[in-house]
């Protein structure tokens, strides 16, 4: 684990640095100015998301360090690959990238307070203290200030940075699956042995909230284009980050399985959503 253990730091920095060149300030005044789309998706990846996250885990019977490990990538937001995958599927880009921006920033916050009170609730007893402030402050320097820093580059060179924002993304892509193969490669065995329990769970979750995510905006959401960005924004998590959570947090690599068996389903059914709903007008 020791290779993933000390990657992921500078992997998401990178990735959070890539999300924050892409941002303006305009994409938060969105919120306000149409707010009914945002807080649909808000509401779907932040509360709902943990929520079905913890009636799994109650419903179906899996060790309590895989349930743990499912709730760490159900309280992770969502991630850069939701606005490709947005763009693909002919989706509202704007939003979703509003909605990456705002629950990337607010998760130093909603992420501590997710694991911290379901590992009580699980009863682990931890080899390293849960602290909600020393997880927070330690997203804070690897998720918000690369944020701000990337926004403050981006508007001291725009022209410069939009003529690179594939590239910026392609990078983004790149990081996160080093990150992953690398915990695959290094914990192969191990992770193999977990993945039938892990597996069932992760694609169980990953598939109720792209359903949940796509009928609750087809009835509340103002468009097509908003469905399926909502859709996806509550199906896609930014795994490198809550392998970083992981890995800050447990010494053990089965923590993290939920969240690699959920990076490689959730690529393979976000991609065959998108192949199905971008044709639909």
């Amino acid at each position: 684990m020791e290779i993933a253990k000390n990657i992921a730091p500078l992997a998401l920095a990178i990735i959070m640095f890539g999300l924050g060149l892409g941002l303006t300030i305009s994409d938060f005044k969105r919120v306000i100015t149409i707010p009914r789309d945002f807080f649909i998706g808000f509401f779907g990846q932040v509360i709902l998301l943990p929520i079905i996250a913890f009636i799994i885990i109650h419903i179906i019977s899996i060790p309590p360090e895989i349930a743990l490990g499912l709730m760490i990538i159900a309280a992770a937001p969502g991630g850069v690959t939701s606005n490709i995958l947005t763009k693909f599927a002919n989706g509202d880009v704007a939003l979703s990238v509003t909605l990456t921006a705002v629950v990337s920033l607010i998760s130093v916050i909603t992420v501590p307070l997710i694991i911290y009170n379901s590992a009580n609730f699980l009863g682990f007893e931890m080899t390293k203290t849960i602290s909600m402030i020393n997880i927070a402050s330690k997203m804070f320097f690897v998720v918000t200030v690369p944020v701000i820093l990337g926004m403050i580059v981006r508007s001291l060179m725009t022209n410069f940075i939009l003529s690179k924002t594939i590239l910026v993304q392609r990078l983004s892509v790149i990081l996160f699956l080093i990150v992953f193969i690398s915990i695959w490669v290094e914990e192969w065995n191990r992770i193999v042995s977990f993945l039938s329990r892990a597996g069932l769970v992760a694609f169980i979750l990953n598939m109720t909230m792209i359903f949940i995510g796509y009928y609750m905006a087809k009835y509340l959401a103002s468009g097509l284009s908003q469905r399926k960005c909502i859709s996806l924004e509550c199906g896609l998590q930014n795994g490198t980050l809550a392998v970083f959570v992981a890995t800050q947090l447990f010494d053990d690599i089965v923590f993290m399985v939920p969240t690699a068996a959920y990076a490689l389903i959730m690529f393979v059914t976000s991609i065959i959503f998108v192949l199905i709903v971008r044709k639909i007008n």
